[in-house]
């Protein structure tokens, strides 16, 4: 028999962010894609003029998409981040950070079981903090545009589901 993962909730989402770039990633993506196109055209006096563009383009915009593919969702039973699931049950506690305090929880003292999905383009994130004897992970750090609106979903879910 083989193993197969839990179905995904379909339970209506609370919470729900997409960790995307900001708006200025795309202007100065398009303006290096430029700079390069040019230098490669610069190198290579026989190519036609649009072969860098009509490879650089497509690469560039498919690299930011993908750079901003992670979604953060807030059911009634559980945190999803990208692909990983946490049940609200095993949640003790949730800390709203700022950039600093998403530094500080990064930084050298950081637990190296801690579940991080940090984002360097995005300043704030969530702390929480799990009580799972069966689960070594102390906490997740989860960055996020609006730590406040998450930390208080999160809560939020928590207690309506155990009460």
């Amino acid at each position: 028999m083989t193993p197969q993962s839990p179905a995904r909730s379909t339970a209506p989402a609370v919470y729900t962010e997409r960790l995307g770039l900001s708006p200025w990633a795309w202007p100065a993506a398009l303006a290096v894609v430029l700079i390069v196109g040019f230098e490669v055209l610069l190198g290579f006096d026989r190519m036609p003029a649009w072969i860098p563009f009509a490879v650089l383009v497509p690469l560039t915009v498919a690299g930011l998409i993908w750079f901003g593919r992670i979604r953060v969702t807030v059911t009634a039973d559980e945190l999803l981040v990208d692909d990983a699931r946490l049940p609200l049950a095993v949640i003790s506690d949730v800390v709203a950070l700022d950039a600093a305090g998403k530094r500080e929880a990064l930084g050298v003292g950081a637990h190296p079981l801690a579940f991080v999905i940090q984002r360097p383009w995005i300043g704030p994130a969530v702390q929480v903090l799990l009580d799972d004897p069966a689960d070594p992970t102390p906490f997740w750090v989860v960055s996020t545009r609006r730590p406040v609106e998450l930390a208080t979903a999160l809560l939020a879910a928590k207690r309506d589901g155990s009460s």
